[in-house]
């Protein structure tokens, strides 16, 4: 991959003792926990490949943990995160796949509270740095290191340009949208990353843009 600066080789300021298995764990959990919408309740975690492996000796569950209640990587709290979900009454499961994965470092969140749940796949890249590749069956392409806006709607002729006017009128940039649907004039997902934060008075009007089901934001 490539590195922009020496900052992104030598890794973030985060909790020890790896930037791939913890940092990286970390924004995955947190990135879930964004989308959520808000502190879930219970989480089942499907770690593969090297995460199976290691994830105790490396702090991916404590990471993990950590980002689902909405740490930072470098929050002192990070290392005793299993035991402040607990505290918490926060179920969590770790569950050890054997199942073949495209990344060594990949995790599957299944998170949710009583109101709704969501499924996530993450990969940790290196560096601390991630992407989001799948979310409730949609395939995409989301690094969770800028802000981001993510919108189930109807596959719908018109339901794009009622988002991206709104955002245009808010003079919001997008750095980089994809579309991904399951089939013609079915659900769809829109992922676009803009170049800052996304208020909850602009949320609250995309949610109300034509053939919009629901939405979610990432923050930086």
């Amino acid at each position: 991959m490539k590195y922009n600066s020496v900052f992104d080789i030598i890794g973030p300021v985060m909790i020890g003792p790896s930037s791939s298995h913890t940092a990286g764990a970390a924004r995955i959990g947190k990135a879930a926990r964004h989308l959520l919408g808000e502190e879930p309740a219970w989480a089942k975690i499907y770690l593969y490949e090297s995460f199976a492996k290691t994830y105790k000796g490396h702090g991916t569950d404590f990471a993990l943990a950590g980002g689902l209640l909405g740490f930072e990587t470098d929050d002192p709290r990070m290392s005793k995160a299993l035991e402040i979900a607990k505290e918490k009454n926060i179920t969590i499961e770790f569950i050890e796949d054997t199942a073949a994965a495209d990344h060594p470092n990949t995790a599957r969140l299944c998170i949710g509270n009583d109101h709704h749940s969501i499924e996530l796949t993450g990969i940790s890249i290196g560096g601390g740095k991630v992407e989001i590749t799948e979310l409730n069956g949609f395939q995409l392409r989301l690094s969770g290191n800028h802000p981001a806006i993510l919108i189930m709607h109807n596959d719908r002729f018109g339901a794009i340009a009622s988002v991206t006017k709104i955002l245009a009128k808010n003079e919001i940039n997008i750095g980089h949208m994809e579309v991904n649907r399951k089939d013609i004039g079915k659900d769809a997902l829109m992922v676009i990353e803009v170049d800052q934060n996304v208020d909850d008075a602009i949320m609250n009007e995309l949610e109300r843009a034509d053939h919009i089901n629901q939405i979610a934001k990432i923050v930086s």
